[in-house]
């Protein structure tokens, strides 16, 4: 008798979780192609000069050596290639880290979202926090620093949608490889 009454009330709340999760994947999935349209509406731009269909390849959801998944797309490019504002905004931190190795922080004009770029060799001589950028202007060049291979020089790019706290080192990550594939196709 326990058993039978057992069953039915674990069926009904393993299908609450199916619809809750349903319901919030919804949502969530509502969010990114809010975002999506948002970040398309912007006029963005290539984050290195003559990038191609064929440099780029979707590495958002690869897992990493530290267990944390990598959400953002690397792009390999020789040493001292410039790195490029994809969007107006300002330099809100430089940084560097253990894992991105010399970074900028950049803050879109209305503070939404950040676009971070990693793994750089040196920054672009005059770049300070605080300093407004417009799209195309060097931040950087492509280098190999933080946890990147040595021979292996990229641009790890990753964009966030900040929180209220406008936090530079949080943030929900946006794929930022379907952006670029749409630049790259409007540009044909």
């Amino acid at each position: 008798m326990r058993c039978a009454f057992r069953r039915p009330f674990t069926a009904r709340i393993a299908a609450g979780l199916v619809l809750g999760g349903l319901f919030l994947g919804t949502a969530f999935s509502s969010q990114l192609s809010d975002d999506f349209a948002a970040l398309e509406s912007r006029n963005l731009g290539l984050p290195l000069p003559g990038l191609k269909r064929a440099d780029l390849r979707d590495t958002f959801d690869e897992g990493r050596a530290n267990g944390k998944p990598h959400e953002a797309t690397d792009i390999m490019a020789p040493r001292g290639t410039p790195v490029l504002a994809i969007g107006d905004g300002t330099v809100t931190k430089l940084f560097y880290s253990r894992f991105g190795g010399n970074t900028v922080y950049e803050f879109d004009p209305l503070e939404t979202y950040c676009y971070y770029y990693a793994h750089l060799d040196r920054y672009a001589p005059g770049i300070r926090e605080g300093m407004p950028v417009r799209k195309g202007d060097v931040l950087g060049y492509v280098g190999s620093t933080g946890d990147a291979r040595p021979d292996a020089p990229h641009l790890h790019l990753a964009i966030y949608r900040l929180g209220p706290e406008k936090h530079w080192w949080q943030g929900t990550a946006i794929n930022p490889y379907p952006l670029l594939m749409n630049i790259l196709d409007e540009q044909r």
